[in-house]
């Protein structure tokens, strides 16, 4: 089912390297392993991988530095693996572009699906105009929404967020990185305003707002669209 998808591991521990080629070559995903930043460079360039999988803790470049890199040159989806729990370095993370963030020690299972989750966010997606997830039709181009084929009646704003969402579907968008986009850099610390939005939104397009299965959060550190 995965095959012909490529996956590019970038981490600096044996044990990892070899617990990841053995979990994703099971679910038949082509996988190249570099054991550095370097190498990671060089391997994202020849051999074109279709996800990056990224330890933060390397010998030779901080994660985060190379992420930066990564990310200025190419659309790929990122996931970071990393020891790192602290808030902070999942936030910057998610700043500097990574899509998912997954902290060691991971089950299989769930990584397997951060893998899957990333993939359906890859360039062609950010390039459909209409983008269907449960039974939400979001049409980018001609601004319409419908829930269960019906109208959804939103705000300038409302479309703005819901857009935004849509168009990174199945990543994490971080409270700061909303509000730039929506509002501008100046309403960067107003997180009140995502949640103020986001409860709005849940109340028209999910079939229960107290239980959210589109609009889902992530605590501390922002939302994501769920891709079903």
């Amino acid at each position: 089912m995965n095959s012909g998808v490529s996956i590019l591991v970038i981490d600096d521990e044996l044990a990892i390297r070899r617990l990841l080629k053995r979990t994703l070559e099971a679910s038949d995903y082509r996988v190249f392993l570099a054991e550095t930043a370097e190498e990671g460079l060089r391997r994202a360039g020849t051999d074109r991988p279709d996800i990056i999988i990224l330890d933060l803790g390397l010998p030779d470049m901080d994660g985060l530095a190379l992420l930066k890199e990564l990310r200025s040159t190419r659309e790929i989806p990122i996931i970071i693996l990393s020891v790192r729990n602290a808030e902070a370095d999942t936030i910057a993370c998610l700043n500097a572009g990574a899509d998912d963030y997954l902290i060691k020690p991971f089950r299989s299972g769930e990584l397997l699906a951060r893998v899957q989750t990333a993939l359906r966010h890859r360039p062609s997606l950010l390039q459909q105009q209409v983008l269907h997830t449960g039974d939400l039709t979001i049409d980018i181009g001609s601004r319409v929404v419908l829930r269960s084929g019906e109208p959804v009646k939103l705000t300038p704003t409302e479309f703005k967020v819901l857009e935004l969402l849509a168009r990174n579907a199945g990543r994490v968008l971080t409270h700061r990185f909303i509000l730039e986009q929506v509002w501008g850099p100046s309403f960067a610390e107003e997180t009140e305003y995502t949640r103020v939005y986001v409860n709005q939104l849940r109340k028209k397009i999910e079939i229960d707002a107290g239980n959210p299965e589109l609009i889902l959060t992530e605590a501390g550190i922002g939302y994501r669209l769920a891709v079903r």
